[in-house]
C-alpha cells in the first residue's frame, strides 16, 4: 500500500514536470487562467478530478 502511494506521487511529479518542461508557456497561461477562476469552480473541478482518480484506481486495482 505504501509503495503504491509512493509510486502514485512519483507519477504525479513526472507528469507535472513533463508538462512544465514541454509546454512552459502553456503552463503559464493555464496558471493565469486559474488565478482568474472563482475558487468554488476550482474546488468543484478539483473534487471531481479526485473522485475520478479514486474510481480509476479502484477499477484498475480491482
Amino acid at each position: 500500500m505504501v509503495t503504491d502511494i509512493m509510486l502514485a506521487a512519483a507519477l504525479v511529479l513526472f507528469f507535472e514536470g513533463a508538462l512544465y518542461a514541454l509546454f512552459p508557456d502553456g503552463m503559464k497561461r493555464m496558471m493565469v487562467t486559474a488565478m482568474g477562476t472563482p475558487s468554488h469552480i476550482l474546488r468543484i473541478f478539483g473534487l471531481a478530478a479526485a473522485v475520478i482518480g479514486v474510481i480509476l484506481v479502484w477499477v484498475i486495482r480491482g
